[in-house]
């Protein structure tokens, strides 16, 4: 005979009690619309489940009906920290699929583009990621740097935030003559400036103690979870596209991969900080060997002809027109680029059918991946712990939503 279940015995007081609570979707903490479903025990995160899809935009659906150049703009938005990082993935997936070779100081520039992309997106991830863990001085300290890149940026590229800078076959235009010499100033006093960040946080009894320990996923889970970029090589995965696939001439360059051993938020730190570093030693040997030539392929049917000439000739003005209007047919076929950006593998994958406009695009954002692991991360862990975990992972939800 089964046992009766009595309901109307009094409930356990021993027994545990949860409560659900949302983290987001607000700005501070979640670094940006990302909201977190977080079910906790006092304040020991017993589960957790990441929901996105505030900010989506429909970005791989719009790419069906835009030319290919028209399209740039719309990376600009991905990672909008690194907008520079995004335009060259996609040109890059574009000229794979219609095998367009651009000149080698084309190439030099890009490298020396996603190099300060680099630079300035870890910049912003330290800053913020230590105002989340109540660090306010070091916001300032980086966002002072950044400042001096985003000049750069807008030397190069005539705005700071979205460039649209690199074009199908080339650029939009040269880089300017007064900014090498600015450049080698700042890469000069930069490697000081990072020991100053260091000085502040790397032995910080405080830092070490919401960052130690709090957050750790082994190489193979990493691995497993599909992470890539700084938050898979803090775990001891030494892979970067850089080196195991280069692209626009990065094997070229000497550097070297930072790698962790842990694999919690204070080794993501480290690696970041030592990524900057090895950025600065890439962007010095591009700037030693910056190559003279054109910067834009010999091939009227894709590239856009110079201002210059758009502003000076009719002939010029009319071929403008069609390739911006009508756009040119790529062949036939299906690629997939991916690149090294800040936060990881930002692919393009590219299918077309011979028209002006791909049949379908898929992004594929190293923000969305990492997303997945925060239950791994931080069930077990304390609220505050989340904070730092969330931070580590150094999300931005333009590149997550799409």
């Amino acid at each position: 005979m089964h046992e009766v279940e009595d309901k109307t015995a009094a409930p356990d007081p021993l027994a545990p009690e949860t409560v659900t609570i949302n983290m987001g979707p607000s700005h501070p903490s979640t670094h940006g619309v990302l909201r977190l479903v977080v079910e906790l025990d006092g304040e020991v995160v017993k589960r957790v489940i990441p929901h996105v899809g505030y900010l989506h935009r429909g970005m791989e659906k719009i790419a069906e009906s835009m030319t290919y150049h028209k399209f740039i703009p719309y990376t600009d938005r991905l990672d909008y920290l690194a907008p520079l990082s995004n335009n060259v993935a996609f040109v890059l997936a574009v000229e794979k699929l219609i095998s367009l070779e651009v000149p080698p100081r084309c190439r030099a520039i890009r490298v020396m583009c996603c190099e300060i992309a680099r630079i300035s997106a870890h910049l912003l991830w330290l800053g913020t990621g230590a105002l989340d863990l109540g660090a306010a001085t070091v916001f300032f300290h980086t966002f002072r740097e950044r400042e001096t890149l985003y000049n750069f940026i807008e030397m190069i590229t005539g705005t700071r935030l979205t460039t649209s800078y690199p074009r199908v076959g080339g650029l939009a235009r040269d880089i300017p003559k007064e900014l090498i010499p600015q450049l080698k100033e700042f890469l000069k006093t930069f490697p000081g400036v990072i020991k100053e960040y260091e000085e502040l946080l790397t032995r910080n009894n405080i830092w070490l103690k919401r960052t130690e320990n709090v957050g750790t996923i082994s190489a193979k889970d990493a691995i497993a979870w599909g992470l890539t970029g700084p938050n898979l090589r803090a775990s001891g995965v030494e892979y970067d596209i850089r080196k195991a696939f280069p692209y626009s001439g990065y094997e070229q360059y000497s550097f070297e991969v930072p790698v962790g051993s842990t694999g919690d938020c204070y080794d993501r730190y480290l690696v970041r900080i030592e990524e900057m570093r090895q950025s600065v030693k890439i962007l010095e040997q591009v700037v030693a060997t910056l190559p003279s030539g054109p910067v834009n392929a010999d091939d009227p049917k894709v590239v856009l002809p110079s201002k210059k000439k758009v502003l000076t000739s009719m002939e010029e003005l009319i071929h403008q027109f069609i390739i911006v209007t009508e756009g040119f047919p790529a062949p036939h076929g299906e690629v997939y680029q991916a690149i090294e950006a800040p936060k990881g593998e930002l692919g393009f994958y590219l299918k077309s059918e011979g028209d002006k406009s791909p049949y379908r695009l898929k992004i594929r954002s190293p923000s969305f991946v990492s997303l997945q692991a925060i239950p791994q991360m931080a069930e077990g862990m304390m609220v505050s712990d989340l904070i730092a975990i969330v931070a580590s992972l150094d999300p931005v939800m333009g590149e997550v939503d799409r």
